[in-house]
Formats: structure tokens, sequence, C-alpha cells
């Protein structure tokens, strides 16, 4: 089973693209809870981690996870409501986001129990490591988990209108990257934390995977290897949710071939890489293809091609 830790919210988004004044539709939504979503819908067993709203919005939120098949056992419930985050997406299809945020459920989370045996990986990002108290809760549920040996993944989906000090965001992001296996992010987001690709990969991570919108994916390693597969051309409908299915499918690909592992992660070949990046792409473009955070199902996609023995990148 793979956890993903993070928040979970409601989107507002325009029923009508570029039209200011459209009604606004409620979308369930949040980096975190897209990811567990994908990864549902891929077919990986997979638990939320998270403070959800007791209130309306935050019965939707649970209700959905429960038709996908998501574990919500380790999911916090409160009476305090549920966050709110304003879309509006431009004539390219790209979002731009407003939170209302304040005393709100998912960042009120505290740091769980024991995770379940069966947890191999866990995956963090996006508002959930911005809104204190609950960005300090998953903090330290990051480095606990990396301690013991589970596998982190770190999807930071940065949200700057959240972040009052940006130098302090980016030393905490600095400061979570010796619990962290894979980092994955898109290109204006490695811009806004410096760029600093390599002095990332030299403070832990085994790799870091940079999205770069219709041109595709690049991934960097800490071997020094980087290797690129191109987007998908498809009618972009939105791209919300787009970064999420990445993250869901690259997590699912490297549990499916017994990757999800440090070790396992820095021994992979430029092909094997081009064949994870390559699904995760397809799967991205298929999400884009939709209004909102739809990822797709298994059945939407061919697989990765078989797997090759594991051996060192060239």
């Amino acid at each position: 089973m793979i956890a993903v830790a993070g928040e979970a919210l409601i989107d507002l988004v325009p029923e009508t693209v570029g039209d200011t004044s459209a009604p606004l539709l409620p979308v369930r939504g949040g980096g975190p809870y897209n990811t567990a979503v994908a990864l549902a819908r891929l077919g990986s067993a997979t638990a939320f981690c998270s403070r959800i709203s007791t209130d309306g919005f935050g019965a939707m939120l649970a209700d959905r996870l429960r038709e996908e098949k998501v574990d919500l056992a380790l999911v916090q419930r409160g009476p305090e409501p549920t966050t709110l985050a304003v879309a509006s997406v431009g004539s390219s299809g790209s979002a731009e986001y407003a939170f209302y945020c304040q005393g709100t459920a998912d960042r009120l989370f505290t740091v769980p129990g024991a995770l379940p045996d069966g947890i191999r990986a866990v995956s963090f990002g996006t508002c959930s490591l911005v809104l204190e108290p609950g960005a300090s809760a998953y903090e330290e549920l990051m480095h606990r988990e990396a301690r013991l040996g589970r596998f982190v993944a770190l999807d930071p989906n940065i949200r700057a209108g959240l972040i009052a000090d940006a130098d302090a965001y980016r030393a905490r992001f600095r400061r979570l990257l010796p619990s962290v296996s894979l980092v994955k992010l898109s290109d204006e987001d490695a811009r806004w934390l410096g760029g600093d690709i390599a002095g990332w990969l030299e403070a832990g991570p085994s790799a870091v995977v940079v999205t770069r919108g219709e041109a595709g994916l690049t991934v960097h390693t800490r071997t020094g290897g980087a290797y690129s597969v191109p987007g998908e051309p498809v009618r972009v409908v939105d791209t919300i949710g787009a970064g999420d299915t990445v993250n869901a499918a690259l997590l699912h690909t490297l549990a499916e071939r017994e990757l999800l592992s440090a070790d396992a992660l820095a021994g992979l070949s430029a092909d094997t890489w081009r064949q994870i990046l390559g699904f995760a792409a397809r799967a991205a473009a298929i999400t884009c293809t939709r209004a909102g955070a739809e990822p797709p199902f298994a059945r939407e996609l061919p697989p990765p091609a078989p797997a090759e023995q594991v051996g060192p990148a060239h």
C-alpha cells in the first residue's frame, strides 16, 4: 500500500473557462487528494492520511475516497470548515488559485500513531507543507517514516500566494530532502525553489523528476544521468491535477516493479526511466483532456513496457 499525506480541499472552478462571471462549481481536490485518487484508479492499494472536515464539503471529499476504494483509516475528522481554493483557468488551460484556509480542518492535522506495516511508501506535498500547525506535523511524520526505512516521495507543488516567508519555506524544503527518495516538481516550482537540482540530489533524493508541460518530463539522477520523454499531444481542457497524476503514475509504476527504495531508484537505467516517464506523461495527458482533476483508470492506459533487469544507469 502507498499512503498519501496532505490536504483535501474544494476547488471552486469556473463553469466556463475564461469567463470571470461564470458560476463556480465545487470540485473535490488538493494535490495529495488528487494523487491518492489517481493511484487508486491506476490500481495501487492506497491510503489517505489527512484531516477532513465533518461539514458538507468534507463529506463530499470522504465519499469520493470511499468510491475510489482509498483506505480512510488514517484520516482524522474535525468540525472545522473545509479549505476552499478559487481557481481561475486561463485560455491555455493553466490554473491559478486563491485560498480560503483560516482555521480549516486540513491544517490542524496531528502526527498519527504508527502506520500499518503494509505501507511501503508515503507521498507528501502541496499546501500541507506550508500551513501551520499541520505543516510541522507532516514534516515530523516524513522524518519518522524515513527513519523507519519507508520510501518517501515529495511534490512541493508551490502555491506562492500561501507562502508568507519564501526564504523560510525554501529552508524547510532543504531540511526535508535528507528524508526524501524521490522529488517530483514542475519547472516553475524548480525555479521558485532556486533551481539547484544538483544540490538537492546531493542532499538526499535518488532522483528529481521535473515536469515541463507540453514539453514532457525529465528525470535527474544522483548518478548524474538526465533522461527525458516528450509530452503527449492532446487538446487541453485544463491542467488541474496533471502534476498529481504524474506523481501517482511514477509511484504506481515503481511499486509494480518493486523499485520503492532509494537504492533501487539509484540503479535504474536510462531505458527504464524513459518507460516510467512515458507512462506518467500519457496518464497526465488524459487528465488534461478533462475538466477538473479527473485522472485516468488503468484500463485507459497501455501499461509501461516490460521492466528490464535493474542495473547501473548509463
